[in-house]
């Protein structure tokens, strides 16, 4: 819970953004809800565009490693050139493959990563190394359907530009509080939050943005 902090202004700043922006896009599906291809998906959609993330997709899977058990084996070259298109190969090739070892090594795969709780998978994934909280976040609402919001720039930009105040881990808490306990409202919320930053914030479309009525 936020306490006294937060105030009864964002909560409902907040509120009213998730009703407008559900009743402009509706019930939106993600790429993928594999728990496998989701980690994959989050570990290499880190500062690249999601199209080079569907290039080094199909290369992965051209390759047979979209799975953790076959990232955890994958030759270190053969990984790197098949992620080549998103960027810092190298660096993504290397974190993929230990994240993938790592959660075969403790959990044997992603059916024992099902049954941990929330709060001790997300805490072991931010332990990992390239695992912050968005694609820790990511991985948990969307692979493993929780209820945890995923906060990223998008959100924080629209949250900022309708006014809200809060940001970061506090940003998260207050649509944890406003949101239903449901994960399709997660899902959906912040699937919503990325279809406006790519329609709006990506093209600079400020003059124009209704969001900004909120802030007054």
């Amino acid at each position: 819970m936020l306490g006294s902090s937060s105030s009864d202004t964002d909560r409902e700043k907040t509120a009213e953004l998730v009703r407008n922006l559900g009743a402009v896009y509706g019930p939106l599906a993600w790429w993928s809800d594999d728990p496998e291809l989701v980690i994959i998906g989050a570990m290499l959609t880190q500062q690249t565009r999601w199209e080079h993330v569907e290039h080094a997709l199909d290369k992965l899977g051209a390759a047979g490693l979209l799975s953790l058990a076959t990232l955890a084996r994958a030759d270190r070259v053969v990984l790197e050139q098949a992620v080549y298109s998103t960027g810092f190969y190298r660096v993504k090739a290397r974190r993929l493959k230990a994240l993938a070892g790592h959660m075969i090594d403790r959990y044997g795969g992603v059916n024992g990563m099902r049954r941990c709780p929330t709060e001790d998978l997300r805490a072991d994934l931010l332990s990992c190394e390239g695992v912050g909280t968005e694609t820790a976040d990511s991985i948990l609402c969307y692979g493993f359907g929780r209820c945890t919001f995923v906060i990223d720039a998008y959100t924080t930009r629209i949250c900022s530009c309708a006014g809200v105040r809060q940001k970061g881990a506090r940003l998260k808490c207050l649509f944890e509080e406003v949101l239903p306990a449901s994960v399709a409202a997660y899902q959906d919320t912040h699937a919503h939050m990325v279809e406006f930053g790519k329609e709006n914030c990506q093209r600079q479309r400020c003059e124009q943005c209704w969001i900004r009525n909120l802030n007054g």
